[in-house]
């Protein structure tokens, strides 16, 4: 256990160092939310209507910004080489790297999403259930990342390759994410979305272990 805390340190001092990365993550999730707005025109009630799909839709781009650098940086230096090596088990390792990138990544767009949601003229019911949907989706989308990344981390453009990968296993978020948010339905759309974030990360760090495995072989 003291293994698995102490690369959880490690992978958030090297990701934060700087705080280059995070605060490019937030800045694309608020713009999405701000030009959404020019496009559709002034109507307030046709954006209100829309704007839980793009807070669904800049949540899961703005996620995926961080994609490349989960694991390749590490299979480029030889240091999964070494964690394989080491002591603490390679779903482990995928565990807390997920855990970071859903820290780094996702926890920003949560603090920010206030901000989205006045440009898109939600209610204060709505920023609640944005907010609560985040909270309950993204750690679905941090694993299926974790899975798309392990999978490319080997291959000379994985970094494009990886977002086509993870794209469809993110629909079913997406859906019940846009759907937990004002509409009838919020709260079974609400129980499904955790249950999806449930499962995807309990199978995630074995199927990205795996997947990298493959790749230092």
């Amino acid at each position: 256990m003291s293994a698995f805390v102490t690369l959880i340190r490690h992978e958030l001092r090297q990701v934060t160092r700087g705080g280059g990365d995070v605060l490019t993550l937030v800045l694309f999730f608020v713009i999405t939310g701000a030009i959404v707005p020019f496009a559709v025109g002034p109507d307030q009630d046709l954006l209100a209507r829309i704007a839980p799909g793009i807070v669904w839709i800049a949540a899961f781009l703005a996620m995926l910004l961080g994609l490349d650098r989960l694991f390749r940086p590490d299979h480029e230096d030889g240091t999964l080489a070494l964690l394989r090596l080491s002591g603490l088990p390679m779903p482990a390792v995928v565990a807390a790297k997920m855990l970071v990138h859903w820290l780094v990544a996702a926890v920003p767009l949560l603090v920010a999403s206030p901000f989205v949601a006045v440009l898109l003229a939600m209610d204060g019911s709505m920023l609640v259930g944005t907010m609560l949907s985040l909270l309950l989706g993204t750690p679905a989308l941090a694993a299926f990342g974790a899975v798309g990344a392990a999978v490319t981390v080997g291959l000379r453009r994985g970094g494009l390759v990886a977002p086509i990968l993870v794209a469809p296993l993110s629909v079913p978020v997406l859906i019940f994410g846009a759907g937990s948010i004002g509409g009838q339905q919020a709260g079974s759309a609400l129980l499904l979305l955790a249950a999806l974030s449930l499962t995807s990360v309990a199978f995630a760090p074995f199927a990205a272990a795996l997947a990298i495995s493959s790749a230092e072989d």
